[in-house]
């Protein structure tokens, strides 16, 4: 591959300065000082349905943040692949609607049917559609394929861009590594990961970078492949943030029923930050939380020799981390909100993240993050598989350098939705 293909850092310089003077989009509005160009974007989806990821990201660069026609990103869609099309589907018609081309492969989506890669960033999301699922319970979404089939058309055409994978890659482990590799080999600037790092937290809890964090403990609901990505990615964003992380995971496992119960009444994971963390979410069952029939814990062990601890119930339907910072009596816990108005407003910030990456050619935060967590849960859902072994993960021993990126609502794109994040 030629080297002049690759983004340069006059192109990170210039597009950086450029993004920090604000936004616009196809549509064209006011911002804070000049016109920026937006970034052309190809999307590879699984499908495009009301309320699927498709729908909450790809609709925002079409119709702005809150999809009803008004500002949005510096992005402009221009190609799309769908893997699935439905009688619920939505692309055919926004394709038409926008005048977007609609390709039957990916190589021609991210080349836009022509000789060369003329696009600034690739949007992959293989989520939501009729996929198989595994012994594990985990659904095979196209994850790596879709990811493959993009970085096959780079080599091919010997040019990278920015690629963001929606939630987890993989969503095996080994698929997940693979990804990850051949971003590194092909020096690909590449983000993933939940919307749930980025939405509002009720309460706002201060966790500064380089605290003492004693002890943390996680809740999460639904399902544990689904949903515990997305509780996972909530608890590592802030136990992240603890003095001299993170040098990965030694150890998980997964437990429920009696001995679930019993990591708590033994003290291995503190019961106040349980109770602190269950606190912070809406129950949709009453009575005694242990009678969950359904409820399971993601055990695991940090190198440094921090416990994680999260807790997926169903009794709940929300998820929240609380954290014991030294010198602090009480424990501070938060909710991770999940809004549905206007237009799922959490994955507005989400997005914010990925136009970021997309102008300055670098990741908003580390991959790393999410990584690590995709390989808690693949294999702590081994662990169930095996009973509820305790499994080392020599494999999880992944170094990052936490990113102090901001969540909404800062900066509030509703009432400034040019405002760029800060560095």
């Amino acid at each position: 591959m030629n080297d002049s293909q690759y983004i340069t850092r006059r192109d990170l310089l210039a597009s950086a300065a450029a993004l920090a003077c604000g936004v616009s989009t196809q549509r064209g509005y006011a911002t804070l000082n000049n016109q920026v160009k937006p970034k052309s974007v190809a999307a590879v989806i699984s499908i495009y349905e009301p309320g699927t990821h498709a729908d909450v990201l790809i609709g925002k660069i079409l119709e702005g943040w809150k999809q009803d026609g008004g500002p949005g990103p510096a992005l402009k869609l221009s190609s799309l692949y769908v893997d699935q099309v439905s009688d619920r589907d939505l692309s055919r018609g926004m394709a038409e609607k926008y005048n977007i081309p609609v390709f039957d492969t990916i190589e021609k989506t991210v080349t836009v049917g022509g000789d060369q890669i003329p696009v600034d960033g690739v949007i992959s999301i293989g989520e939501h559609g009729d996929y198989p699922f595994n012994e594990k319970g985990q659904q095979l979404y196209p994850r790596r394929r879709f990811f493959k089939e993009i970085t096959d058309t780079f080599r091919k055409y010997e040019r990278v861009v920015p690629v963001f994978n929606d939630k987890h890659p993989g969503p095996v482990w080994n698929d997940a590594k693979w990804m990850y590799d051949r971003a590194r080999e092909m020096k690909i600037p590449f983000m993933a990961g939940s919307s749930l790092p980025l939405t509002y937290r009720e309460p706002e809890i201060k966790v500064p970078p380089g605290s003492e964090i004693e002890a943390a403990v996680g809740i999460g609901y639904s399902g544990l492949d689904i949903y515990g990505i997305h509780a996972l990615e909530s608890f590592q964003c802030l136990v992240e943030r603890r003095r001299g992380a993170e040098t990965g995971v030694k150890w998980v496992q997964y437990l429920e029923g009696d001995a679930m119960w019993a990591i708590l009444d033994q003290g291995i994971v503190s019961q106040a930050l349980f109770d602190a963390a269950l606190a912070e979410v809406p129950k949709v069952r009453e009575g005694d939380v242990r009678k969950d029939p359904d409820a399971g814990l993601f055990l695991f062990e940090y190198k440094d020799g921090f416990m994680g601890a999260v807790f997926m119930l169903q009794s709940v339907n929300r998820t929240s981390v609380a954290l014991k910072l030294k010198g602090q009596p009480q424990p501070l816990a938060t909710q991770f909100e999940e809004r549905t108005e206007p237009a799922h407003p959490h994955f507005a910030y989400l997005l914010k993240a990925i136009e970021r990456m997309f102008h300055t050619g670098q990741p908003s935060y580390p991959v790393e993050r999410t990584l690590l967590t995709s390989g808690i849960l693949d294999r702590t859902l081994n662990s169930r598989f095996q009973g509820g072994k305790k499994l080392q993960t020599p494999e999880l021993a992944i170094h990052y350098q936490h990113v102090d990126y901001p969540h909404a609502p800062l900066p509030d794109l509703s009432s400034n939705p040019s405002l760029p994040l800060p560095e």
